[in-house]
C-alpha cells in the first residue's frame, strides 16, 4: 500500500482532488472517507459524485439522515453512505452497499463498522491543521 499525502488550500482544491480520484475508479471500488466533523469528506464525495455522473451542478446532499444516497448515470452506480448515526456495525448490513457488486461504494464515518476497515478499499483521511487553514488528505490505496 502506497499513502500520498496532499495539502489542499480551499474547497476549490478538494473538489479538484475528488474530480481527479474519480477518473480513476472503477465498478466495484470502495472509497473510505474518514476524518471529523468538518474535515471535508461530503465536500470531496460531493466532487467524486459530480465527476463520475458528468454533472458539475448535481445536487449532492450529506446523506447523513438517508444513511445511503444512490446515484445512476453515465455508466456508474455510486451508493454514497454516511455511517456517523449508526451505533450498531450489523445495522450497516441492513443498507446493502455490497448488494451490487457494480456499484462505487462512499462511505463517510466507516470506522462504525470495523468490518469495512478489513476490506480492500482507497482510504481517504481528512484533517484540517491546527492553524485552521485548509486541510490535508492522506490517500492510502
Amino acid at each position: 500500500m502506497a499513502t500520498e499525502r496532499l495539502f489542499l488550500a480551499d474547497d476549490a482544491a478538494t473538489a479538484a482532488l475528488g474530480a481527479a480520484l474519480a477518473r480513476d475508479l472503477r465498478a466495484g471500488d470502495l472509497v473510505l472517507l474518514e476524518g471529523g466533523l468538518g474535515a471535508g469528506k461530503t465536500a470531496l464525495a460531493r466532487a467524486l459524485i459530480r465527476t463520475l455522473l458528468d454533472d458539475p451542478l448535481l445536487d449532492v446532499p450529506s446523506p447523513s439522515f438517508a444513511l445511503v444516497q444512490p446515484y445512476e448515470g453515465t455508466g456508474h452506480l455510486v451508493l454514497h453512505a454516511d455511517l456517523y448515526r449508526i451505533r450498531d456495525p450489523r445495522e450497516v448490513d441492513e443498507l446493502g452497499l455490497f448488494d451490487r457488486p457494480e456499484a462505487i461504494v462512499l462511505v463517510e464515518w466507516p470506522e462504525r463498522d470495523h468490518d469495512l476497515l478489513s476490506r480492500p478499499a482507497i482510504r481517504i483521511a481528512l484533517t484540517v491543521p491546527a492553524d485552521g487553514h485548509g486541510r490535508v488528505a492522506e490517500i492510502t490505496r
